[in-house]
């Protein structure tokens, strides 16, 4: 880990992400961060048991006390490593089993997460995810996202919007940028289809850039693709003279 960091910044990069880096202890990575000049975006909750399938904790009523207490653990991870942003997963459920109270239970510990992440100066983000990468995964818009968001009522709480994760949903990503420009806190990028780098697939990214700073979005982009070979040869398009 400690050399992909150093390999992020030489090829480039400011920052690094990663959803769940619990294994490693908070001092350690700060120390990485460090050594290399890296500053940490963005890291997620304790998403359940992976092995499971599963993907976030924040609908199931049950689980509320083990949703509060990743809440804990993920910004003091956060603070230590000084990451800005947290993930606050909904989790996968089949349409045919969901609730009123999923929904007011993920509202409800939304608000919890944010209330708690606010005396650190830290925000809690929500994320989409397409339902044909995802499948039942709670939030498959970012329209949904923003409702919840809505709800909870907390000023720190902003959107994860992906780029990959919108168009596989059929929706328009400039639009989608447009509509929920003043919420997005982070962005995500990846080419439809194959998930792989800008400029492997169909999607415009000049367009996304131009709605990105038609938004005033001066936010991190998270490329969270696979690359088709290796990462450092899928580059090509970070130095683009359109990009800023």
């Amino acid at each position: 880990m400690a050399e992909r960091i150093g390999s992020a910044i030489w090829c480039g990069f400011t920052a690094i992400e990663h959803p769940a880096p619990y294994s490693v202890p908070a001092t350690e990575m700060a120390g990485w961060l460090r050594s290399a000049g890296a500053r940490y975006a963005q890291l997620g909750l304790y998403p359940g048991d992976a092995s499971k399938g599963e993907k976030g904790l924040g609908i199931f009523p049950g689980r509320r006390a083990e949703f509060r207490e990743s809440v804990t653990q993920a910004l003091d991870y956060a603070e230590t490593v000084g990451a800005s942003m947290v993930h606050a997963m909904a989790g996968i459920l089949p349409r045919a089993q969901r609730s009123r109270q999923h929904w007011d239970c993920y509202v409800e510990n939304l608000a919890f997460a944010a209330r708690e992440a606010r005396p650190r100066g830290i925000k809690i983000i929500v994320e989409a995810m397409s339902e044909t990468a995802v499948p039942e995964y709670f939030f498959d818009t970012p329209d949904r996202a923003a409702r919840a968001i809505g709800e909870a009522g907390e000023e720190n709480i902003g959107l994860l919007l992906d780029v990959f994760h919108t168009v596989s949903a059929g929706l328009d990503v400039e639009q989608e940028i447009a509509k929920h420009a003043g919420l997005l806190a982070h962005v995500h990028i990846a080419d439809v289809p194959g998930r792989h780098e800008p400029g492997s697939g169909t999607v415009d990214f000049d367009g996304v850039e131009l709605a990105l700073q038609k938004a005033n979005y001066d936010g991190f982009l998270g490329c969270e693709y696979s690359p088709i070979e290796s990462t450092e040869a899928g580059l090509g398009w970070l130095h683009r003279k359109t990009l800023t």
